[in-house]
């Protein structure tokens, strides 16, 4: 398992990327703006369920990697590197407005909001994706691969709860922080930590 400056690197590096509004956030806001932040919540408990799903595929699918072609991990590691560096890119070319919520505008029973959150994660291919360059960054090869992936996606799931949680109690009492500029200054905050983090895991790689 990776030290204990790793594992905070790996928290920060999740709390910049969650912190940022995507197409999940999107859909929490908006439901909680209009139904109250109970519904944001139920959002979330459906996006937890597929997260722990797409972690599960990634924990083994990587695990099978590893074992089969192991000297190409490294280069895994790297790749997921340069992609938080574009995410962190992208983060400052966005104009912060946050994305039209199409989903989500009718009122729902609280299971149907755990639904939508959960098909709302598994609309979003980049999704598996993302986790599949981020997180192999934080693995040590030399241990079991599968129980590291379940430790790390388990902490980003509690980042991403908590944050998550934020914006729907936010939304829910009220949306008036929620200004462009604001989510703007996030935007580039979160997007400086990305980039410098993928430096850094890019040098110490090399080192």
């Amino acid at each position: 398992m990776a030290d204990a400056a790793v594992l905070w690197t790996f928290v920060l590096a999740c709390a910049a990327i969650v912190v940022v509004p995507g197409p999940t956030v999107t859909v929490i806001i908006a439901n909680s703006l209009r139904s109250g932040s109970k519904a944001g919540l139920m959002n979330i408990a459906g996006t937890q369920l597929g997260l722990a799903i797409m972690i599960g595929i990634l924990a083994f699918g990587l695990q099978a990697v590893i074992a089969v072609m192991g000297e190409i991990f490294d280069y895994v590691k790297l790749i997921g590197a340069a992609y938080l560096i574009y995410i962190g890119i992208m983060m400052w070319r966005s104009n912060g407005a946050l994305a039209e919520a199409q989903v989500g505008v009718k009122k729902r029973s609280m299971s149907g909001y755990f639904w939508q959150g959960f098909f709302v994660i598994w609309a979003n291919p980049k999704a598996l994706l993302f986790f599949g360059a981020f997180i192999p960054q934080f693995v040590v090869p030399d241990g079991n691969p599968a129980f590291q992936t379940m430790i790390l996606g388990g902490i980003f799931m509690v980042v991403g709860a908590v944050g998550d949680g934020l914006y729907a109690l936010a939304a829910g009492r009220t949306g008036s922080w929620l200004t462009q500029a604001n989510i703007r200054l996030i935007e580039r905050i979160s997007g400086t930590a990305l980039i410098g983090g993928g430096i850094w895991l890019a040098l110490s790689k090399r080192a």
